[in-house]
C-alpha cells in the first residue's frame, strides 16, 4: 500500500540514536512522503536539515501554541526567512491548545495570527493543531473564527494558494459540525492514531465526509501511537494502521486509498521538482 505521513516529528531526541533506520523502515512499509513540521525555531531548522538529507521528506516551519510565548521577535524573523525556502511546503505546526495551555491563550492567538499571515504571504498551507479540554469545543470554535477573520474563506485563499487547500487540520479532533465548517473553508483534514482513542468517535463519521483530494493520514510521531505500536515511541511506518482504518470506513481498497493519499499530499504540499 502506498502511504504518506503528513505529520511526523522526526527531529525529536527520541529518534536521535536510529533516525536513519526509522526512515528506512518507513520507506519499507510503503511510506513515500513525510512532512516534518517545526514547533519552534530549532525544530524548524532541524526539519529543513532533514529535508535536505532525504529528498522525499518535506519541511514545515512555524510556532506551536505550546511555544507561543517562548519565541522572541528575532527567532520569529528566522522562521519568516526560512518560510520562502523551496524545501518548506507548509507553515506550522501552529494552532490553539485550550486543554494544556502551556502558553497563555492571548499569546496563542497572537502566534496563530502571525503564522496564518505567513501562510497567506507565502501561499503555503498552515498546519493546524487544535485541542479543547475534554467535553468542550472552545478551541475548535476559536480556530474556525480566526481562519475566517484571516480571510481563509474568501478570495484571498484562492489567490494565495492557487486553489489548493489553505490549511490542514492536523490529527483531527472535534465534532462533526466543526469538520463540516472547516471543509466549507476548503481545508484538508488529516487523521492520526488519535482516532482509536475514547472520546474521538466522531472521527469515524468525519473521515467519510472529507473529499479525497483533501484527505490525509499521519502518525504525529513519536506521539499518538495506534494499536500495536509502542506507546513510548510511535514511528512513521505505523501510519499503515490508521490508513487501514480510513480504508475500512470509506469502503475502499488499500490500493485505491494509497494512490489517493499520495495524490492528495502532492496536491496540498507543492514542492518544485517533485516527480
Amino acid at each position: 500500500m502506498r502511504l504518506v505521513d503528513s505529520h511526523c516529528h522526526l527531529q525529536v531526541d527520541r529518534f536521535a540514536d536510529d533516525r536513519d533506520a526509522v526512515i528506512e523502515r518507513a520507506h519499507g512499509e510503503g511510506v513515500e512522503r513525510i512532512l516534518v513540521p517545526g514547533w519552534n525555531t530549532w525544530s524548524s531548522e532541524a526539519a529543513l536539515a532533514l529535508s535536505t538529507r532525504t529528498t522525499w521528506l518535506d519541511a514545515a516551519v512555524g510556532v506551536h501554541p505550546h511555544d507561543a510565548a517562548k519565541v522572541p521577535a528575532a527567532e520569529w524573523a528566522a522562521i519568516e526567512s526560512w518560510a520562502t525556502d523551496a524545501r518548506v511546503v507548509a507553515i506550522g505546526e501552529t494552532g490553539l491548545d485550550y486543554d494544556r495551555v502551556f502558553s497563555p491563550i492571548a499569546d496563542q492567538l497572537d502566534n496563530l495570527r502571525r503564522n496564518l499571515a505567513l501562510a497567506l504571504a507565502t501561499g503555503k498551507p498552515a498546519i493546524l493543531h487544535c485541542r479543547s479540554a475534554p467535553g468542550t469545543r472552545d478551541a475548535q470554535d476559536a480556530l474556525l473564527a480566526e481562519l475566517k477573520a484571516a480571510g481563509f474563506g474568501d478570495d484571498a485563499r484562492l489567490t494565495s494558494f492557487g486553489g489548493r487547500p489553505p490549511a490542514v487540520i492536523h490529527s483531527f479532533s472535534g465534532p462533526v459540525d466543526y469538520a463540516r465548517d472547516m471543509l466549507d473553508l476548503g481545508v484538508a483534514i488529516s487523521f492520526s492514531g488519535l482516532v482509536f482513542r475514547q472520546g474521538e468517535e466522531s472521527s469515524a463519521e468525519v473521515v467519510t465526509l472529507v473529499p479525497g483530494d483533501r484527505l490525509m493520514v499521519e502518525t504525529d510521531s513519536p506521539y499518538l501511537s495506534p494499536p500495536g505500536a509502542p506507546r513510548g515511541r510511535n514511528e512513521p511506518g505505523w501510519v499503515r494502521v490508521t490508513a487501514g482504518w480510513v480504508a475500512d470506513r470509506r469502503r475502499t481498497t488499500p490500493e485505491a486509498l494509497g494512490d489517493g493519499l499520495v495524490a492528495a499530499y502532492d496536491g496540498v504540499f507543492h514542492r518544485p521538482g517533485r516527480s
